[in-house]
């Protein structure tokens, strides 16, 4: 009975959809002030029944209700909880009813915060939200029904793919799609100015938030797969270039574009087409990262590979979201005002820049991603892998990071150049003593390596000087700077964090890319193998039984000058109901390195185990300085300037009998 009240929800949800979807466009044109306010109640309603049937769906998994085809396929009643309820959306069926559920959220947040939207934008909004709504509604029930029954249910269920029952891969998909679906607003944002032919500086504060959110959803979403790939494939690397990887990446370069636009449009009024453009294309990338993933066209570990009926639906879908958004805008982007001037040198021009790298930078990605596909529909087979992004990659990356700790110094208009590169002495000292500690650890060579350790003490030192330059600190007395310090705006601050955090990062990634330590060998018990000073001894392996699974674990003594300083257990799992081998690393960390241990087959004279060992140093900072970029999304949000769209009013700016002559 619940499954089908789950069922009944969705077509409930696309009727409401329908009506999003007309009646605000219709109210907006007629200025019917029931009619936009229809679409605000159907979006509510809308998220109530979704909420309804995502529930009913989990409750199907929960209790194994094996009389449901989608339970059966992807779960097991021996299933540790968290997986039965991850899996819900580690499936095509589920992961889409997921997205939808998402959608729906975005929606009613819009209806319910977006106060002081004009009722005719919001209402416009709201109806591409609808739009958007009734097609994927239309894609779950048709083609991707998550409540379809089977007769006579069968005893237990499949299980689900052993690579996704892991804590990383339960909470990956959730932020993944919130940061995917929320661009969906942007989206709409664009396509209501472009129907209305009006951008300005408060469509950029309205904006900004839904981007901000979607953006820092969208980072967390990735650095958290980036964690599980490192930790749970056992080869020890953080990312591998996969095209699944790469769809989710591209609409992160995008928005992090499209972030920095929608300031120049809030700051300076310009800027305004290009920034409708990018929240048209950003969206698309989003869907077309659900088209690879669930198209069948990509074999992955990542992807569902699904009936290709499916993948044309999807793929109707990103061409009328697509194709509709650009044709509105080849049309109606010409009665948009142009904005104010500025030089090339300039805060503008540093974000005109920054705008620039990432779009070519996405347009790379895109292309090797992209490129294997076409050509094998013509009958040729090629492949775009590491070399190619890692050679083109990283040169975009070097201006762009260059400019990252510049750009903040710079004022609006025109700046002297000079004198500001001046300002950032202390930032400039800071990368010469990291270089130089780099070189001291590592010697000369690779040139790269100390190139990436620059920028990453660049952008992370320009970032918290920036914030430094800004109290005056060392300037004027210790209390005057922590008292500017607390009246900056949350919004300096957010911006500040979060490029101190892509400097983290930056140095994690060249740590672990350039100077990692890599021993491969068979080990008998008692067998010793030192990596990176530290020595390891195979003490024994043992079985033992998980939930749903046994396993053979290694047990390891890590030793550092004789002193025993941990013990790392690997295992080699097995799942008999998915008939599927895993392996589970151990890890050391000391926060600056891993080492990295994995336990593989038993060597063909049966005394020993192939061993993988790894030592990544400064691997533990991708994920730090991912959390901090998500930590300064969340500080810009929580700006009151941000949180509401437009500043704080009060009741009685002037005095009644203060009021200027007319």
């Amino acid at each position: 009975m619940i499954p089908e009240i789950g069922h009944y929800a969705l077509v409930l949800a696309l009727l409401l959809a329908i009506i999003q979807g007309t009646l605000p466009f219709a109210g907006a044109a007629r200025r019917n002030v029931a009619w936009m306010e229809a679409g605000r109640m159907a979006a509510y309603g809308q998220l109530g029944l979704i909420t309804l049937a995502f529930l009913a769906l989990m409750w199907a998994y929960v209790v194994s209700d094996f009389s449901v085809l989608n339970v059966v396929e992807n779960s097991h009643s021996q299933k540790p909880m968290l997986y039965k309820v991850a899996g819900v959306w580690g499936n095509h069926e589920g992961s889409m009813l997921l997205w939808i559920f998402m959608l729906s959220l975005f929606g009613a947040a819009v209806a319910a915060f977006g106060r002081n939207i004009p009722p005719t934008l919001k209402a416009r909004v709201l109806g591409v939200q609808g739009l958007i709504g009734v097609g994927f509604l239309l894609f779950i029930l048709a083609t991707s029904n998550p409540f379809i029954r089977i007769m006579p249910a069968p005893p237990d269920g499949n299980d689900l793919n052993p690579l996704l029952q892991d804590p990383g891969l339960a909470f990956h998909p959730p932020f993944l799609y919130l940061g995917y679906v929320g661009f969906s607003v942007a989206f709409s944002f664009a396509v209501g100015a472009l129907i209305e032919g009006r951008v300005d500086p408060a469509w950029g504060r309205w904006v900004r938030p839904w981007t901000l959110v979607a953006w820092s959803s969208l980072t967390l979403g990735i650095a958290m797969g980036s964690w599980w790939a490192y930790y749970e494939l056992g080869w020890g690397g953080w990312w591998f270039w996969d095209p699944v990887e790469n769809a989710s990446l591209m609409p992160w370069l995008a928005g992090t574009a499209l972030l920095h636009s929608a300031i120049v449009v809030e700051k300076r009024d310009s800027l305004k087409t290009w920034t409708i453009l990018l929240a048209v294309l950003t969206f698309s990338l989003s869907l077309m990262g659900t088209f690879l993933v669930r198209s069948g066209v990509l074999t992955s570990v990542h992807a569902f590979a699904v009936d290709p009926r499916r993948g044309v639906a999807i793929l109707a879908l990103l061409g009328l979201a697509t194709g509709g958004g650009l044709l509105l805008f080849a049309l109606r982007a010409h009665t948009l005002k142009v904005g104010g001037l500025f030089a090339p040198i300039s805060r503008e021009g540093a974000l005109v820049l920054n705008n620039l790298l990432l779009s070519v930078s996405t347009a790379v990605v895109l292309i090797g991603t992209l490129m294997p596909l076409v050509l094998d529909v013509f009958g040729h087979k090629i492949s775009v892998g590491a070399p190619y992004f890692n050679t083109i990659v990283p040169f975009l990356a070097v201006p762009l990071v260059l400019a990252m700790a510049v750009g903040p110094f710079l004022p609006w208009k025109r700046a002297d150049l000079a004198g500001i590169m001046g300002r950032l002495w202390v930032a400039g000292i800071v990368t010469v003593a990291a270089v130089m500690v780099a070189l001291w650890a590592h010697g000369v060579k690779p040139v790269m390596a100390l190139v990436g350790i620059g920028l990453a003490a660049w952008a992370f030192a320009g970032a918290l000087w920036e914030i430094a330059d800004r109290v005056k600190l060392f300037r004027i007395p210790l209390s005057d700077s922590l008292s500017r310090a607390g009246g900056l705006p949350r919004g300096a601050w957010g911006t500040s964090v979060a490029h101190a955090g892509m400097g983290i990062a930056i140095a994690g990634m060249v740590g672990t890319s350039f100077w990692l330590t890599e021993d491969v060998r068979v080990m008998a018990l008692g067998d010793k193998a030192t990596v990176a000073g530290y020595e390891l001894t195979l003490d024994k392996v043992a079985p033992d039984k998980g939930p749903n699974y046994t396993t053979e674990m290694g047990f390891f003594t890590v030793r550092v000058d004789g002193r025993v300083i941990a013990t790392l257990t690997p295992e080699r799992r097995w799942y008999p109901v998915a008939r599927m081998q895993t392996t589970e690393a151990a890890i050391h960390t000391t926060l600056v390195s891993d080492l990295y241990a994995v336990l593989g087959e038993p060597s063909p004279d049966g005394k020993g185990w192939v061993v993988r060992l790894y030592h990544h140093p400064l691997v533990p900072w991708i994920w730090l300085g991912s959390v901090v970029m998500v930590l300064g999304g969340l500080l810009s949000l929580s700006d009151r300037r941000l949180r509401v769209g437009v500043p704080q009013r009060r009741a009685n700016p002037v005095p009644p009998t203060m009021q200027p002559a007319e």
